[in-house]
């Protein structure tokens, strides 16, 4: 499967004449990446592998603890219901998760699997298998009783229908973002530890950034700074980008229990009548995971408490006891409380500025960007590169609103 035959028609188009003309692959222009998350990363490493000169900045490193990539796992998959255009992105970035894996020297991707299963058959289901289908990819569909012979350690009671996909798992998140910024500098690229000031510009486009290690002066400049990216930019993104309280909680397996290992455990998700919860098995002897899939109210990423509260662990228990029986009693070994940051409905923003035609904005990934950041670097890079394309409509400013309806799963 080629990137033209998977990707093909996602951008298209002639670039902006006002849009750095200087940035072309072997031009070696420079350009500013603020924020080490998975997308800036991933969009550093693209503009390196183009030839370009490269500055990544983060104020508190690769992947920081408050940041949307920090935390141990994320999920990759392919599965989005009729959404292709995530299917594609998803199953694009496999093989560079796979290379990078490859080149640290802990895994970064665990191929476990990943089962995705409900009690109503709907449209997300419908059109996974659809989307699969016409794109040949793998996909397994199970009933209740195959589900239970396939995954003992789950309890399918109600469950009619699950959907596995073989050729995924779990992504090592934090590990994944300091490898990659690891081989980024081995390879000619550069990375600071400073914090970035608002640009301000006179004129239609920016020359240099004030960051506390000092100016940086650069031929284009990409912001992925994940939850802080509307604290730089109040003016145009307001709350179209928001940043919501999640939870997750780690709990023992029974002893010596090879059922809950990544060989036998897939991550998983239950659609439990439009209430999601996820979780993965025994990643690296971490604890079997569980999270609730919420997207609450506002949090502001410097200052919400990191503490885990009673009533997030008791909902997780609760549904704990339910589905994973074997699971009854498991002490906790660990939480995290970190944050997803999502635009109004779910999907990326990969644009240029309004104003200032030098600078691309990326965010609105988390939840469910992490798996996609080889192609959202791709895509971003693209947009100051001569002879890249316009952006994806859907990941534009302009389809961007104030209020909380997420359509993307």
């Amino acid at each position: 499967m080629t990137r033209r035959s998977l990707i093909g028609g996602m951008t298209a188009g002639a670039l902006a004449p006002a849009v750095l003309r200087a940035a072309k692959p072997g031009s070696a222009a420079h350009v500013a990446v603020i924020g080490a998350g998975v997308f800036g990363s991933w969009t550093a490493e693209h503009l390196r592998r183009a030839g370009h000169r490269v500055t990544l900045v983060d104020m508190a490193g690769p992947a920081q603890s408050r940041a949307s990539s920090g935390g141990e796992s994320r999920m990759t998959r392919g599965g989005y219901g009729k959404d292709e255009i995530y299917t594609r992105m998803a199953f694009e970035s496999l093989p560079e998760w796979k290379k990078l894996s490859e080149s640290s020297g802990l895994p970064i991707f665990i191929q476990s699997g990943v089962l995705f299963f409900s009690s109503k058959p709907g449209e997300y289901f419908d059109g996974s298998i659809e989307v699969h289908r016409r794109l040949g990819l793998p996909l397994e569909q199970l009933d209740g009783p195959q589900l239970q012979r396939r995954f003992p350690m789950i309890d399918f009671s109600g469950v009619i229908i699950g959907l596995y996909e073989p050729e995924f798992g779990a992504l090592m998140a934090r590990r994944s973002v300091q490898t990659l910024v690891k081989n980024f500098v081995a390879t000619g690229g550069e990375y600071r530890l400073a914090s970035a000031q608002a640009p301000r510009a006179d004129s239609g486009q920016l020359s240099s950034i004030q960051t506390s290690d000092g100016p940086i002066e650069a031929d284009a400049f990409i912001f992925a700074l994940g939850p802080w990216l509307p604290k730089l930019f109040p003016d145009i993104l307001g709350k179209k980008i928001f940043a919501t309280r999640q939870e997750i909680f780690y709990f023992a397996p029974p002893k010596a229990d090879r059922r809950f290992q990544p060989e036998a455990m897939p991550g998983w998700a239950d659609f439990n009548d439009g209430d999601m919860f996820y979780g993965f098995p025994n990643l690296e002897s971490r604890g079997v995971k569980f999270a609730h899939d919420q997207h609450g109210a506002y949090v502001d990423p410097d200052t919400q408490s990191r503490e885990p509260t009673k009533a997030a662990l008791d909902d997780v228990i609760e549904f704990r006891d339910r589905r994973f029986p074997l699971l009854k009693g498991a002490p906790v070994l660990g939480a995290e409380v970190c944050q997803y940051e999502n635009s109004s409905n779910g999907d990326f923003l990969i644009d240029r500025h309004p104003a200032l035609s030098n600078v691309v904005l990326v965010g609105g990934g988390s939840g469910h960007g992490f798996k996609h950041g080889p192609e959202v670097g791709r895509l971003a890079a693209s947009l100051i590169t001569t002879g890249g394309g316009q952006p994806e409509p859907r990941f534009t400013l302009a389809t961007k609103g104030e209020t909380q309806h997420r359509e993307v799963h």
